[in-house]
């Protein structure tokens, strides 16, 4: 009998086992990096083994015994004549031992056969005695946390039901290997194991150790002599694996990053000059433990070149070779660069294509000197006809209307061909806030060469918002917001919001609406109506004190008319009606505001008034991206007349504008500067009043100027009070500054200007909305009439009417006492503790006592009048200068799940007395 024990055998068993030949083997290279103790070089693909020469079949000779019957037993599920079409064995015809044996391994290459026997040799009656491979009942992944089971099980050919095959089982773990390569994770192992079960049938389980994920230990460059390493690893992706690099996620080994680095060398020695630069070699070495990568540069630098004559060869009669030349960024003598070469050929495509010639071929031609190590460089543009717009096609716009997008086109169809203002075009639909980020305008040849088809091809994005939120404020407190919003309102462009806001500092509703393009004419027309109430506080201590409340009703009209394609005009009208009140308890004396207690300057606040104004601004606007500018500026300067009716009179001016520069590499450089000035058209109530009311003013700090507090620059009125007694001749003013109260009162002038640098993250953070930036900032706020003093504290004096002084000479001061008054005006009494009908009680008698105020009286007690006292305390005007202050901070906005937050950590460098700054700020919940 002839088997096959000595080719294949797979014994039943109850128990998990180890298919030999199939856990190694099927992983690439893996068995081999096992066994060997030297690093496994990564750098080139294995070659592929050729394939096996076929095995020539014996020659059987004719004098051999015959095959008398032939049959096959043991098939389950296959034909016999399936198994015996893979030999060639037939009845009738010769064998040997050497065509026996050829049959079995027939069979076995088959993958459909477990085992075979072959039994009759001696009689010819010969049996092929098969076992079947089994059928796969289940296939189990084990060990794998870093993928998930369905990304597994896509990749795998293996599957229930299927038949079991050892070339399957190699297939599959070389498969799941490649996936956990592709992750970086290169120490991965998978252990394939077969269980058996009755019917013929296996569960098969791959056990897989995922290892952790191969990092680059170190990035080695050999051949280098003008740059250091350092710097080299600097312009490279890849990068080293330490501890200051643990959030990076490009420390993991990549073979497709590998390739990229190399560019990026290329790309970095070619804007040095270094023209003759290769990359001799690269190879990616795993270390012994798999854990780590070692990659080793080889570079041959060369030598370094400068530009030499650089000309200008134009076919196109428009342009002037000698005139496009001299206005080249590239001149001859400076060091070689490649990104200004191309750069070079930009700029002048863009010059072809603003004079109409869309398909204009500038090709630079090189003349390398390599003895004089000079690059001479002619820019050749070919011949073009001039183009016209043929058609403007829209696609990809489901909800907006096409005229909404054809309006911010700056071309027309048979308009001349002009890049400008196709990138114009571009900057104002994406300010548009309708599609996706980096919108571009596509540019393909017509029906004739001298025609162009541009393709506006958008992506809507959601421009509907409902923001239900709360938060918190180092600014306001507990926040709750709410707000709908369509920018995009029935896809004709048209803005429609409703807003509620509530916190303990503000609270506001409000409603808006605009219509850009009023009867498909280029004029914008809005209008808005809204309630405000706001709480105007000082801190004592950390103690929170409300000092008045303004409640704000009104509406707004505004209509803009574009002058220019960078210029608009803006005229506007709003009525609103203010409400100024304290709270009578803590500020009133006997019905009327008291200025002992709220001072002078708030009592003169109080009050309701209409405010009728009409408003002009002029706009400037050229940047790319009304959400997130990166290039461009916009300035508005606007003033308001307000008197036109109502009972406020005055004149204000304001400015604000903002410029943006891409510095490259996603830094973005931004500076900005506001101010503005109000004059009143009334005239002062009296001496120490300033004609601008409170509420009218300019206020400066957080959030507009980061690193002071809210209203924490400008004018403001200090009240400090003092410690000891006059007894004690040791009154003396506090230091305290928690004890100390401030209120600020505003400016008719202000000025901030700021300069920012926005810092790029990586693209996960992008992704989250994380924008971190560097700033400096400077500001005044100042131009208030000195507010007349509260209140005149008189000296004490002695017995013989000598004045008393402190221990310091200051002079002693005594508290003043206020006789206080019922509602009706009647003076009020203290009924003497000695009484016995009421002790210490309050009562309009002055003899006897009422238990109502302005009842009758009764008794006989003689009363004395009923006094308030007001200890002596001094008023500081501070902070009215026009001397800049300076802060220098680092923040964060963060589009965060909870809503808008932004983190500032600012130090005011430069302060006036008086004003009140703040190192750190967070606002939740708030726009930024």
């Amino acid at each position: 009998m002839v088997n096959s024990n000595k080719l294949s055998k797979f014994g039943a068993r109850a128990t998990a086992l180890l298919l030999a030949g199939t856990i190694l083997s099927g992983v690439i290279g893996s068995a081999e990096a096992q066994r060997r103790q030297q690093p496994q070089r990564m750098a080139q693909p294995t070659r592929a083994a050729p394939e096996p020469v076929a095995e020539a079949a014996p020659v059987v000779p004719d004098t051999a015994p015959r095959i008398k019957t032939l049959r096959v037993e043991g098939t389950q599920r296959l034909e016999p004549e399936t198994v015996l079409s893979y030999t060639k064995l037939r009845a009738g015809v010769p064998y040997t031992t050497e065509s026996l044996d050829q049959a079995i391994r027939d069979v076995l290459s088959s993958d459909l056969i477990a085992d075979v026997t072959i039994e009759g040799v001696e009689t010819g009656n010969i049996v092929l005695r098969v076992r079947e491979n089994p059928v796969i009942n289940r296939v189990i992944l084990e060990g794998n946390k870093r993928l998930k089971d369905e990304k597994i099980t896509k990749e795998i050919k293996l599957a229930p039901r299927q038949m079991f095959t050892r070339t399957a089982v190699r297939a599959d773990v070389a498969r799941i290997v490649e996936l956990y390569r592709r992750q970086g994770r290169f120490a991965a192992t998978v252990e394939p194991k077969m269980v058996s079960l009755d019917q013929n049938r296996v569960d098969i389980v791959f056990e897989i150790r995922e290892g952790p994920k191969s990092k680059v230990r170190q990035i080695n460059i050999i051949g280098n002599e003008v740059f250091s390493d350092s710097k080299l690893r600097g312009e490279m992706v890849t990068k080293q694996s330490r501890i200051t690099s643990i959030f990076s996620s490009n420390t993991s080994y990549d073979q497709d990053r590998l390739a990229y680095d190399q560019q990026k060398l290329r790309q970095f020695y070619l804007t040095e000059g270094y023209a003759d630069f290769r990359v001799v070699s690269a190879v990616a070495e795993l270390t012994p433990d798999k854990k780590d990568f070692i990659i080793t540069y080889v570079v041959e630098e060369g030598p370094r070149y400068k530009f030499g004559p650089v000309t200008v060869d134009s076919d196109i009669r428009d342009f002037d070779d000698k005139a496009l030349a001299a206005r080249l960024p590239v001149k001859e003598g400076d060091w070689y660069n490649a990104k200004m070469v191309e750069d070079t050929v930009d700029s002048l495509s863009e010059a072809a294509g603003s004079r109409g010639y869309a398909f204009a071929d500038v090709n630079p031609e090189f003349r390398r000197d390599r003895e004089k190590l000079t690059m001479t460089i002619n820019f050749n543009i070919a011949e073009a006809k001039r183009t016209y717009v043929e058609r403007i096609d829209i696609t990809g716009n489901t909800q907006t209307q096409d005229k909404v997008i054809r309006r911010e086109m700056r071309l027309a169809e048979g308009d001349a061909f002009n890049t400008f203002l196709i990138k114009r075009s571009q900057d104002r639909i994406n300010s548009l806030g309708y599609f996706q980020d980096k919108f571009e305008i596509e540019q393909k040849e017509g029906s004739s060469p001298d025609r162009v088809i541009l393709t506006a091809n958008v992506e809507e994005k959601s421009t509907g918002e409902l923001t239900l939120s709360a938060g918190f404020s180092s600014l306001e407190r507990f926040i709750f917001q709410g707000s709908i919003r369509q920018r995009n309102f029935r896809g004709k462009g048209q803005d429609l919001r409703l807003s509620a806001d509530y916190s303990s500092y503000s609270k506001s509703v409000e409603v808006g609406f605009t219509e850009p393009y009023l009867f498909d004419q280029n004029i914008a027309l809005g209008g808005t109506l809204f309630r405000r109430d706001y709480n105007s506080f000082n801190y004592v201590g950390s103690d929170r004190r409300t000092t008045y409340d303004q409640v704000s009703t009104g509406g707004q009209l505004v209509a803009g008319v574009p002058l220019t394609e960078y210029w608009t005009g803006s005229l506007r009208y709003s009525l609103t009606h203010d409400s100024v009140t304290l709270d009578e308890a803590t500020f009133f004396t006997n019905g009327a505001c008291d200025p002992l207690k709220a001072g002078r300057y708030l009592c003169e606040a109080l009050g309701k008034r209409w405010t009728s104004a009409v408003g002009v601004s002029l706009i400037y606007d050229s940047l790319n991206s009304r959400l997130h500018p990166t290039a461009g500026q916009r300035l508005v300067v606007g003033g308001d007349f307000a008197g036109l009716g109502g009972d406020v009179k005055y004149l204000r001016a304001r400015f604000d504008g903002d410029k943006y520069w891409n510095i490259g590499g996603g830094w973005v450089l931004s500076a900005g500067a506001e101010g503005g000035y109000i004059h009143s058209l009334e005239k002062s109530p009296g001496a120490g009043i300033d004609p601008v009311r409170l509420t009218d003013r300019f206020f400066l700090g957080e959030p507009q100027f980061r690193g002071f507090d809210i209203r924490g620059v400008g004018p403001r009125i200090e009240r400090v009070g003092y410690t000891g007694t006059v007894a004690g001749g040791d009154q003396t003013l506090i230091t305290d500054k928690n004890q100390i109260y401030s209120d600020a009162i505003g400016g008719r002038a202000y000025y901030l200007g700021k300069i920012e640098l926005e810092i790029p993250l990586g693209a996960g953070a992008r992704e989250m909305g994380i924008r971190p930036s560097i700033y400096v900032m400077a500001g005044a706020n100042w131009g208030v009439t000195r507010p007349n003093k509260t209140a005149a504290f008189a000296q004490a004096t002695d017995g013989s009417g000598n004045l008393l002084y402190n221990a310091d000479g200051s002079p002693s001061l005594l508290p003043i006492q206020t006789p206080q008054y019922d509602s009706s005006g009647r003076p009020i009494y203290v009924v003497p503790s000695t009484d016995v009908t009421a002790p210490g009680a309050l009562t309009t008698c002055s003899v006897g006592y009422s238990s109502t105020l302005g009842g009758a009286c009764s008794g006989t007690s003689i009363n004395t009048a009923y006094y308030v006292q007001t200890d002596p305390f001094l008023e500081r005007f501070l902070g009215n200068s026009p001397k800049p202050r300076l802060s220098v901070g680092i923040g964060a906005n963060w589009n965060s799940p909870f809503g808008p937050l932004r983190l500032d950590l600012a130090y005011a460098f430069l302060k006036q007395r008086g004003d009140d700054d703040k190192l750190f700020s967070f606002n939740v919940g708030t726009s930024f």
